[in-house]
C-alpha cells in the first residue's frame, strides 16, 4: 500500500473519532514538530525559534523524542546508549519509541496545549514512520497503527522537515568528534533511506509537512521557519 493511502486513512480515522482523540486545532495551543535526519540542524533551529518566540512573549515548551518525561528519558537511554540496545530488534525499537510518545502526549503535550502553550517537539510520530517503517523496513500499516494508538489523535499543526543531502549530514555527524549513539552509528545507506522516506512522507502530507532546505546559513533557515510558523498559527 502506498504511503499516502496509509496517511489518508489514518487522518480520516483520527478525525472521525473525537471521543478517543484530542483535536489540537480546537485548543489555544499550537503543536509544532521538527523532523529530519541526524546532522540536519534541528537543535539549532529549535533553539533559535524558541528564543524568538519567548522574547515576543509567547509561552513555549520544548521537548524531545524519545524523552520529555521521566519514563521517556529512561526509554531514550535504552534506545540510544544502553549496551543492551545493541541487540534490540526492530520491532522492540518501534514499540519503545511508541511507549515514550504515548506517555509524552498524555503527561505533557495535551495539558500544555489546553493551557495555550506553543509546544515544540524535537521529533514526533513521523520519525517512527520513516526510521522504523521506511528505513528499517517494518510494515508501514503496522507502524501507522501503532503511531495512531500512541498519539491518540494529537497531531502537529505544522511539521518542519529540515532536508539535507545525505553526504553533508553524514559529514556533519562524523565531524563532531564525540561518541555516536546507536542511531547515529547506522551506515550511510540507512540515512539515505531516511532522507528519501521523509521526502516521500512530505509529498503525501503537503498540508502539514513543510520541507525546508537545511543546507543554507542558519539565519536564513530560521527566517523561513519563523514565517511558516506565523502563517500557520494565524490560520487557526
Amino acid at each position: 500500500m502506498l504511503l499516502f493511502d496509509i496517511a489518508a486513512r489514518h487522518a480520516k480515522k483520527t478525525s472521525s473519532n473525537p471521543a478517543q482523540s484530542l483535536n489540537t486545532a480546537t485548543h489555544n495551543g499550537f503543536l509544532l514538530s521538527f523532523e529530519g535526519s541526524e546532522g540536519c540542524g534541528k537543535s539549532t533551529q529549535i533553539r533559535l525559534l524558541a528564543e524568538h518566540l519567548k522574547a515576543a512573549g509567547q509561552a513555549v515548551e520544548v521537548m524531545r523524542e524519545p524523552g520529555g518525561t521521566a519514563i521517556g528519558e529512561e526509554v531514550r537511554h535504552l534506545l540510544q546508549h544502553a549496551k543492551a540496545g545493541h541487540v534490540m530488534t526492530h520491532e522492540a525499537e518501534l514499540l519503545l519509541f511508541a511507549a515514550s510518545r504515548a506517555q509524552l502526549v498524555r503527561e505533557k503535550v495535551r495539558p500544555l496545549l489546553e493551557a495555550g502553550v506553543l509546544v515544540i517537539l524535537d521529533r514526533f510520530l513521523d520519525s517512527t514512520t520513516v526510521y522504523q517503517g521506511m528505513a528499517r523496513g517494518l510494515p508501514l500499516a503496522s507502524v501507522q497503527a501503532i503511531n495512531a494508538f500512541a498519539v491518540g489523535g494529537t497531531l502537529p499543526h505544522l511539521t518542519v522537515l529540515l532536508d539535507l543531502e545525505t553526504d553533508t549530514a553524514w559529514q556533519r555527524i562524523h565531524a563532531t568528534g564525540r561518541e555516536l549513539d546507536r542511531m547515529e552509528s547506522q551506515p550511510r545507506e540507512f540515512f539515505e533511506k531516511v532522507r528519501q522516506g521523509y521526502l516521500e512522507l512530505a509529498r503525501a502530507e503537503p498540508g502539514r509537512i513543510a520541507v525546508v532546505d537545511a543546507g543554507r546559513a542558519p539565519e536564513l533557515i530560521h527566517a523561513e521557519i519563523l514565517k511558516l510558523v506565523e502563517t500557520r498559527r494565524h490560520a487557526f
